[in-house]
């Protein structure tokens, strides 16, 4: 069960669309693990590299919107300081309990739900403010 990066989700920033991209990359890799009876070696990997690329990942974008004076500046950090508590939780849920299953389909799901629904909300509006001063363009 693949998660698929699609040209809808595009923001229309080039270095935004790439990270959201290697997330989208990043995540079938453990889809896919898991799959081949893997994934459980692959969770703990995977947790830390989101927590460390989103951290970059969130960065990139909120130094884009405070260069812009992008008005949704505020929610939209407070959107990824949620995700990096959620990350948080995630890590403690896995050291505390293993990388089982159930552990593996939480963090899918929370993860895979969440960029999507980000992206397809708050990352738009950005490149949408973004295009309309003339920055967005890939």
């Amino acid at each position: 069960m693949a998660i698929k990066w699609h040209e809808s989700l595009a923001v229309g920033v080039a270095e935004i669309d790439g990270q959201h991209q290697e997330l989208f990359r990043r995540l079938n890799q453990l889809l896919e693990a898991c799959n081949q009876g893997k994934g459980k070696e692959s969770a703990r990997e995977m947790v830390t590299f989101l927590q460390e690329y989103v951290v970059e990942h969130f960065a990139a974008e909120e130094k884009l919107q405070r260069q812009s004076g992008y008005p949704g500046y505020a929610a939209h950090r407070a959107q990824h300081a949620e995700f990096m508590i959620a990350a948080g939780e995630l890590k403690f849920t896995l050291e505390e309990q293993g990388p089982t299953l159930p552990f593996i389909i939480t963090v899918n799901k929370v993860i895979v739900d969440w960029l999507t629904q980000h992206i397809s909300k708050m990352d738009k509006d950005l490149g949408r403010y973004l295009a309309a001063k003339g920055q967005g363009k890939a």
